[in-house]
This record gives structure tokens, sequence and C-alpha cells, in this order.
């Protein structure tokens, strides 16, 4: 039993250390895209801001119930979901102002900087990657990881096409598909973790 607690300490110790990790890169990738963002006019760019916001909340819930129960870690999980959700309702409203005030992005400033955040996150999946399968708690958080990487390499591609064809559009489609990949994970996160808060709170208890 004590050898078994011990084993459980350390992992523990391992997944909080990587979440610490995680969270400070998120953090800082989330105030330069903002920025840069808001400099350049890309609603990409500010949606995947706001993804790198939505998980560095992520990680810092997924800190707090990491040595907890599976309920609380499914309970969690579905904050996590209704990030995603909320977030998501923030990008379409700064697509609706982007086609009002129709401003094409500056596709250098996007790249670069997309470039830089995708760095960013391929380090951050590589450290999570190999607790993706621990539970919910982990398991959402990887989630969110890899929709980063997706996200990224949409805004790369935007700032490409915004290049070869001087519109706001490129930009304008991969937030709408960004929001489109939010609401998918945002709903399988909360679907999972419905079935693990069906646990009996006596486990969580044992936990």
């Amino acid at each position: 039993m004590d050898s078994c607690c011990s084993t459980e300490m350390i992992a523990n110790g391992e997944r909080r250390r990587v979440l610490w990790i995680v969270l400070a890169i998120n953090a800082t990738m989330f105030v330069v895209e903002l920025v840069v963002g808001l400099i350049a006019g890309s609603v990409a760019l500010q949606a995947d801001s706001l993804d790198m916001l939505g998980d560095t909340l992520v990680y810092g819930f997924s800190l707090f119930v990491v040595t907890r129960g599976p309920v609380w870690k499914g309970r969690a999980a579905m904050l996590k979901a209704a990030i995603m959700f909320a977030f998501a309702a923030a990008i379409l409203a700064q697509v609706v102002i982007k086609l009002v005030t129709r401003t094409v992005p500056t596709a250098e400033l996007v790249g670069v900087t997309g470039v830089v955040v995708l760095a960013a996150n391929l380090v951050c999946l590589s450290l999570l990657y190999r607790h993706r399968a621990d539970d919910i708690n982990m398991r959402s958080t990887w989630i969110c990881s890899r929709n980063d990487i997706v996200a990224n390499v949409a805004v790369i591609a935007s700032a490409g096409a915004v290049a070869l064809t001087a519109s706001m559009w490129p930009d304008v489609l991969v937030s709408l598909g960004i929001v489109a990949l939010f609401v998918r994970s945002a709903a399988g996160v909360y679907l999972e973790a419905r079935r693990v808060d069906r646990v009996p709170l006596r486990a969580d208890r044992a936990a």
C-alpha cells in the first residue's frame, strides 16, 4: 500500500510539474498573440489568443484537481468545456465586428507570430503526450493542447492566403474554423465528463 501511494505521489508530482510549465507557456503566448492580433487587425490571431487564455485557465483547474478523485476531475472537465463554449461565442462576436469594419490583417505579423506560437504549442503537446491517458483531467488538458496545434497551423495558412489575396476572408474563415473546433472539442469533453460525474461520491472520497 505504501509503495502504491508513493508511486502515485511521484506521478502526481510529475503531472503538476508539466502543468505548471505548459501554463506558463500558454499565459505568455496569450499576451503575445493578443497584442499582435490587435496591432495586425487579425481576428484569427485574436481567436487563437483566446484559445491560449482558455488553456491557461484549463491548466490552472487541472493543477487544482490533479490529486483529487474522479468526480472532482469530471467536474473540472465540465468547466473546461464551458470555457471552450464561451470562447467560441467570443470569437463569433469578433467575426461580426470584422465583417462590419472589413479590415484586412497584416499578413507578415500574423504569419511570424503564428510560427512562434506553433513552436511553443508543440513543446506543450510533447510534454502532455505521455500523460494523455492518465485520467479525464489530463486527457481533457491534452485535447486542448492538440487543438492549439490545429488552430496555429490554420492561422499560419490564413496569413499566407491574406498575403496572396489581400482579402480579409481567409482570416474570417479560419476564425470560424477555430469556433467549430472549440464547439466540437467542448462537446466531446463535456460528454466524457458527464460519464465520469456519474461515479458515486464515495468513490471520490476513497480516491
